[in-house]
């Protein structure tokens, strides 16, 4: 029996076609990573780092993914978080109505040139004079060099 040994030359052309579209369509992120996006003027600029999926670094802090969150590449395809365990990488990101985050954008490298918020330095001390803290009994400071406060 002769089962298909040469297919028509109609889907031959289709065949050949399909894989011309494919081999175009298969260009498209790595041109695209030449683009620069837009991106909705309320996202912010983090290092996210995936730890376990749904919790996640964002600049160091402990955060969730929303159910349901898409994460693009720099191609604009989308990435699975497990893919990006303990890789931190620079993202854009946006947050849904309960907090978590439910959108991110990897950036290329033209986006991670511009600027935008979120990427402020934290500081996490204060330096004794940048306190305008009006002075305060420590407990160890003589009766007579205590601050004076006002007689009522």
């Amino acid at each position: 029996m002769n089962r298909c040994l040469h297919a028509p030359r109609a889907l031959r052309s289709g065949l050949s076609a399909l894989l011309i579209f494919a081999a175009c369509m298969g260009q498209t992120p790595a041109t695209a990573q030449g683009l620069v996006r837009q991106f909705p003027a309320a996202a912010k600029r983090a290092v996210l780092e995936v730890t376990q999926p749904p919790y996640v670094l964002l600049n160091g802090r402990t955060e969730q993914l929303s159910p349901g969150a898409r994460i693009k590449g720099p191609g604009n395809l989308l990435v699975l978080s497990g893919g990006l365990v303990g890789q931190p990488v620079l993202v854009n990101y946006l947050r849904d109505p309960q907090g978590m985050i439910h959108e991110v954008w990897i950036l290329n490298e033209q986006e991670a040139r511009q600027q935008r918020s979120g990427m402020e330095a934290i500081t996490n001390f204060i330096f004794e004079s940048s306190s305008d803290k009006p002075p305060t009994d420590d407990g160890k400071t003589p009766f007579d060099q205590l601050p004076k406060f006002p007689q009522q």
